[in-house]
């Protein structure tokens, strides 16, 4: 483990191509300009919703879903907005299989853990960033109509990514889909709600540890808070929501309905 950091340092260094734009770039990342614009999707001046990472706009004094409906998950970290030129990434990972685009993804996500600012990802520099003592990571399970579609779990790829790293112990086994429904892209948030509440399950007490909840894109928060009930009541400590991307708000309030691949 000690020789990990200066590993991840040597990969930093590697020439590659950027997977945005295909021009320079290193040890797999973005560059410096498509980094700059994939952080610039999270629009720092305007407020968030602490506990969701809901971007809010001027119509919205407070953050309409976790005002109606609290979720149990302590909070999420989102790595970028669902918005152009960053949801590329999510694209190429889900729509054209490209696996090393959850690389990236991943060290959007630990730029977010790090801190607001627009520097380089804390995955090549050998950061840490700040999370609670003792955390796993557990990816949300994908669908089984989507893994036979795929063939692979999206956000199990963005996890195994985090895990390398940063070092944390991945526990996939700790959270199962134990229920099938329609393909949430298709439903709006009560329909996602009703179809994510019974959908997930673990199959043995946990340790009394803190959980990061990792998934691709989160929309509703419906996915998020569902998995995250199920490790709470089977004896996770809190749950904290790490995902590649929020779908961002429409002007009117409502949450922006995405064609996700």
């Amino acid at each position: 483990m000690k020789r990990w950091p200066r590993w991840r340092a040597w990969l930093a260094g590697v020439a590659s191509e950027c997977p945005m734009c295909a021009g320079p770039a290193r040890g797999g990342g973005l560059c410096q300009g498509c980094h700059a614009d994939a952080r610039a999707t999270m629009h720092p001046a305007q407020r968030r919703c602490e506990r969701c990472a809901l971007r809010l706009g001027f119509a919205m004094p407070t953050c309409p879903d976790c005002e109606r409906c609290p979720p149990v998950y302590r909070r999420v970290v989102a790595g970028c907005d669902y918005e152009a030129p960053a949801d590329l990434l999510i694209t190429r990972l889900k729509g054209e299989h490209r696996y090393a685009m959850a690389g990236p993804l991943a060290g959007l996500i630990l730029d977010a853990l790090a801190g607001p600012g627009p520097g380089p990802s804390s995955s090549a520099t050998g950061a840490a960033p700040a999370w609670p003592d003792g955390a796993v990571l557990v990816p949300v399970p994908a669908a089984r109509a989507s893994l036979r579609r795929r063939g692979f779990n999206p956000a199990g790829e963005i996890a195994r990514e985090l895990a390398r790293a940063t070092g944390l112990p991945l526990h996939p086994a700790w959270l199962r889909r134990v229920a099938e429904g329609p393909r949430q892209a298709s439903l709006d948030r009560a329909a996602r709600l009703g179809v994510a509440a019974s959908t997930y399950a673990c199959p043995f007490r946990l340790p009394p540890r803190p959980v990061l909840l990792v998934d691709d894109v989160m929309t509703t928060g419906a996915t998020l808070n569902a998995a995250a009930t199920a490790l709470l009541a089977a004896g996770a400590s809190d749950v904290t929501g790490l995902v590649a991307m929020r779908a961002p708000a429409e002007d009117g309030g409502a949450l922006a309905q995405y064609r996700l691949p």
